[in-house]
């Protein structure tokens, strides 16, 4: 309690101040993502290469991104990809 009565005087000035300084605040950028979010990121640049024109498979893609620290599986790329065409209403058929 000792600490509560050496605080300073806090106007109504200061709080109406305080409440527009916290209300423009933008959010704070993470540094760490999801896989789920990191993947939707680099959703087009997978999907160029495991095209048929460029021929990688999601193994090969796992690969290169474990090089970067990036450890997530062939499969597991595969099934976010597969999630977020679902998730957009967009769903390829391959015969």
């Amino acid at each position: 309690m000792a600490e509560h009565e050496k605080s300073e005087v806090i106007t109504k000035s200061k709080v109406d101040k305080a409440i527009s300084l916290l209300k423009e605040q933008k959010p704070k950028e993470r540094d760490d993502v999801s896989d789920r979010e990191a993947v939707k990121k680099m959703r087009r640049y997978i999907e160029k290469l495991t095209s048929d024109k460029y021929g990688y498979t999601y193994d090969e893609v796992s690969e290169m991104l474990k090089g970067l620290g990036i450890n997530l599986s062939g499969s597991r790329i595969k099934y976010l990809i597969g999630e977020l065409k679902k998730s957009r209403g967009f769903c390829k058929t391959y015969a």
